[in-house]
């Protein structure tokens, strides 16, 4: 089962399958992990029960997704023997110790503390069950930094010599965590985490907001939603800009390809808002661009000369088709995110945040949108490192295993069938757990009060009135 194409392309795309399905996971977990801790924090500080109540509402939907993505992961990972088995012998040396370093002291670390975390609370008190709450979070994060330190490496290789049999041998520990591109492409990750979590938590409060607008604990997540929309993406964008440069720095190709800078510009390349790639023609069809904006945005510089991608020796070449789309859906959304922020600053000034029902219908859309660019920007770095696995030294043909393409192709049918069954039904769940509305029992009181049992239905004011007044507290 071939499917017509080579061991080398089918093994690529088993790859990426694999890694797209466990990166939306941890994207998700790592930003939720956080959260539950600000939400424990709060319940804590203020003793508001609508915080505890979000808190036991977004456990167990971090519980679901933190088990998905450690189950995705062990997959993709057997991946390395299987199918790479060759850059897994001349790499390992280098990313087989900060891999089970990430065991060690992140997988290991939340495993231990997420059981008291998740249940633990009534069983070792409140302060041992915040620390344990916070060791959950700083597990993911202390994750993330370990995996982007191997992935960083490979796109920025730093701190290693290469032995008589082509091996790399590390040299310099310190450079090698620490690669150039290892803190942007961090910063730019963990960002992009929260961002995630924030949209997805917006999307489940506008959900309730629309269904019932004077729910309490669906108004504090939406607000806690659009506070992190409204500050987290413009640090975005900044970090994201950042990132760019260190790309045109270590990865000239990589940002030709992003840009659909085919030929060079000598003075001044202009910013190519949209077209077709024509691989055939090297040229981009239908292209609508702004002339000079591509060097100034990346040199500063409306007349700074910037290499295409005729530069580069063709066997060097990225394509361009998936790094030229994926980086404008990536942009688009940061814009359209912080476009949804901005609006709901404008909304919280004009005090109708929580009954602006556009604003609530905006964000229910923007839901899937922090996963969708997580995986732009995934497919735009990885597809355009190629064709290197290790960048400029080892190439991807060079890393494969010795398999034939019928075997890696049915093993790719059965990845496919078997995660959307698995991974289909644990999505499932989690919008199940979506629609539940995060409400208290007082708040099943409060429905059937006194005003209720004389028949009057009071409107969304009168709502609003009494249920501050049965919880005197603010949003």
């Amino acid at each position: 089962m071939d499917f017509g194409q080579s061991a080398e392309l089918l093994a690529r795309i088993q790859f990426a399958f694999t890694v797209s399905f466990h990166f939306i996971f941890p994207a998700f977990s790592i930003g939720t992990a956080s959260y539950l801790a600000v939400l424990n924090g709060l319940w804590l500080w203020k003793r508001d029960p609508a915080y505890l109540k979000l808190f036991e509402y977004w456990k167990t939907i971090f519980a679901v997704t933190f088990g998905m993505g450690v189950v995705s992961g062990i997959v993709m990972s057997y991946q390395f023997g299987t199918n790479w088995s060759v850059f897994s012998e001349r790499a390992g040396a280098v990313i087989g110790p900060l891999m089970g370093y990430e065991v060690l002291t992140a997988f290991f670390l939340e495993a231990g503390f997420l059981g008291i975390a998740l249940f633990g609370r009534k069983r070792v008190g409140d302060t041992l069950h915040m620390v344990a709450v916070v060791v959950v979070a700083v597990g993911t994060l202390i994750s993330a930094t370990w995996i982007l330190s191997v992935n960083s490496w490979m796109h920025t290789p730093q701190g290693f010599s290469i032995d008589a049999n082509g091996n790399f041998v590390p040299e310099d520990w310190w450079a090698i965590v620490f690669n150039p591109s290892f803190p942007y492409r961090l910063v730019h990750t963990v960002l992009a985490a929260f961002l995630t979590t924030a949209f997805a938590v917006g999307a489940v409060g506008a959900w309730h907001l629309l269904k019932d607008r004077t729910n309490r604990q669906a108004r504090i997540m939406f607000s806690m939603a659009m506070w992190m929309a409204a500050i987290v993406t413009p640090m975005q964008i900044l970090a994201g800009d950042m990132h760019g440069l260190n790309t045109l720095e270590y990865q000239p190709a990589k940002i030709a390809a992003m840009e659909g800078h085919y030929e060079s510009h000598p003075e001044g390349a202009p910013l190519i808002l949209f077209g077709i790639p024509n691989e055939d023609e090297q040229r981009i069809d239908y292209a609508i661009e702004i002339p000079k904006l591509s060097s100034l945005i990346l040199k500063h510089d409306l007349n700074a000369p910037l290499d295409g991608l005729d530069a580069f020796p063709e066997d060097a070449r990225p394509p361009v088709t998936i790094p030229f789309f994926a980086f404008r859906i990536m942009v688009g959304i940061g814009f359209a995110m912080l476009f949804v922020g901005l609006w709901s600053l404008w909304a919280r000034w004009r005090k109708n945040i929580y009954t602006n029902t556009w604003l609530h219908k905006a964000a229910l859309v923007m839901g899937p949108s922090g996963f969708v660019a997580v995986l732009a920007g995934w497919f735009t770095t990885e597809v355009g490192r190629q064709p290197f696995t290790v960048y400029g030294l080892m190439r991807t043909s060079e890393s494969l295993s010795p398999v034939e393409a019928p075997a890696v192709g049915a093993s790719l049918v059965a990845f496919v069938v078997v995660y959307f069954l698995v991974f289909g039904a644990g999505v499932f769940y989690l919008f199940r757990l979506f629609r539940r509305p995060p409400i208290l029992e007082e708040d099943h009181e409060l429905d059937k009060g006194p005003h209720r049992a004389a028949g009057i239905n009071p409107g969304p004011a009168q709502e609003d009135t009494i249920r501050e007044g049965a919880h005197h507290h603010g949003d």
